[in-house]
């Protein structure tokens, strides 16, 4: 079953159980899946579909960062609910020492060997961790590697 399939079941099942808040979010994950199928006019894969829930765990990571300091505690409630379930798809995340480890193998396979070669070493990660890593923060690990730090 694709992952797509599997979140319109999910949706199904959040219906049967009248689950109001879970339908909500998975609702809004399909329809954000949806747009950028018409948008893009391609029936999104596995790995795109989780660029998208990337995209929106990010969103709502922002939204928290807002709402926050301005005392919204209902809304960082129903934001990180959210994020829960959004992050329910995504795959199994990796360990700090297995991104060191893919860093490794990046910058030698690269042949990096300063900040400039950073570019060509990211172009190798990202097909590997999208969707089981921050690609923020191995982006920095990668720039302190190739800094020397």
């Amino acid at each position: 079953m694709s992952l797509k399939e599997r979140i319109t079941e999910d949706m199904k099942n959040a219906m049967r159980a009248k689950d109001a808040p879970r339908l909500s979010a998975v609702r809004l994950l399909l329809a954000a899946i949806k747009q950028r199928e018409v948008d893009e006019r391609i029936a999104l894969d596995d790995a795109q579909v989780i660029a998208v829930l990337e995209k929106m765990i990010k969103q709502r990571r922002d939204s928290i960062a807002q709402f926050a300091p301005a005392g919204r505690d209902d809304l960082v409630s129903k934001e990180q609910f959210e994020i829960d379930v959004l992050s329910a798809y995504l795959p199994q995340p990796l360990t700090e020492a297995e991104v060191a480890q893919f860093i490794a193998e990046a910058v030698a396979a690269a042949g990096a060997t300063g900040l400039k070669d950073m570019g060509a070493v990211m172009a190798i990660l990202k097909p590997k961790l999208a969707g089981r890593a921050d690609m923020g923060r191995v982006s920095a690990a990668v720039k302190d590697r190739l800094a020397g730090r």
